[in-house]
């Protein structure tokens, strides 16, 4: 009698744990959708072709790429990966005795003035191109310089005979349009070494009718003028950069 009640338990217990063993409820549903996206059925991503194109087209693989992914490196990869900008001297302006922007012969800028350079202490002591504009000797630029407003869209309206040297990289620029002041005041760098800068700017102010002064104190160089038909001025301050270009502040009046 006991021995049929334990017999009569197991028959009991054993289907419930076979069907726990079977599929659940829901797998059938799972199944299908991956065969959906393993055959692509009428009911699944032939509808999509984009979707199909993705999933069944072959990989492809750059070989020369793919050590360039460093996904796991500790250290920076050994070179530069490819697509860098191209260095200062390709894009460099002129470095012989032509102008960069025109066919003109470059003069010689004269040797520098003997003596104590102050516009030299000006840009030295001069924090922002407002401070620099109100150190200059023309009255009206330096009157104006309290309405300068800082834009990069100053840089281009520079005076026609007191452009931006043809690879300057602007950094600051500020200007005004004030009642009668045209002041225009641009930091920028260029990948050209300063005697060309120097001379390229002599050569189109003297061209243009301005006079021109010529002041040095070791690497800093000024060369300013003015001209008196229509009381027109600039400034222009160099420094030699270490990468062998130049940095340079220009002031002037008479903007565009």
């Amino acid at each position: 009698m006991v021995r049929s009640r334990y017999v009569g338990a197991i028959v009991l217990v054993l289907p419930v744990a076979l069907a726990a063993c079977g599929p659940r409820e829901g797998d059938g549903n799972l199944d299908s959708l991956d065969q959906e996206l393993i055959d692509g059925n009428a009911a699944g991503n032939t509808r999509d072709p984009a979707l199909m194109s993705a999933l069944q087209d072959q990989i492809m693989v750059d070989p020369a790429l793919t050590q360039q992914a460093n996904n796991d490196a500790v250290r920076p990869p050994a070179q530069p990966y490819s697509g860098a900008v191209p260095a200062d001297g390709i894009a460099a302006g002129a470095r012989g005795t032509r102008s960069a922007a025109t066919s003109e012969t470059l003069k010689s800028t004269p040797a520098p003035t003997t003596g104590s350079c102050p516009q030299c202490d000006a840009a030295r002591e001069s924090l922002t191109l407002g401070a620099l504009a109100a150190r200059q000797k023309n009255g009206g630029t330096a009157s104006c310089a309290t309405n300068l407003r800082y834009s990069t869209r100053w840089a281009q309206r520079m005076p026609t005979d007191v452009p931006l040297y043809p690879d300057a990289r602007v950094s600051e620029a500020a200007g005004t349009e004030t009642g009668n002041c045209t002041v225009r005041a641009v930091s920028f760098a260029t990948s050209a070494p300063l005697q060309t800068v120097l001379d390229w700017y002599y050569t189109r102010t003297t061209n243009a009718g301005y006079s021109a002064e010529h002041q040095a104190n070791g690497d800093e160089h000024v060369l300013g003028g003015t001209r008196t038909r229509d009381d027109g001025a600039f400034a222009l301050f160099l420094t030699k950069r270490r990468d062998g270009g130049t940095d340079v502040d220009i002031v002037a009046n008479n903007g565009r």
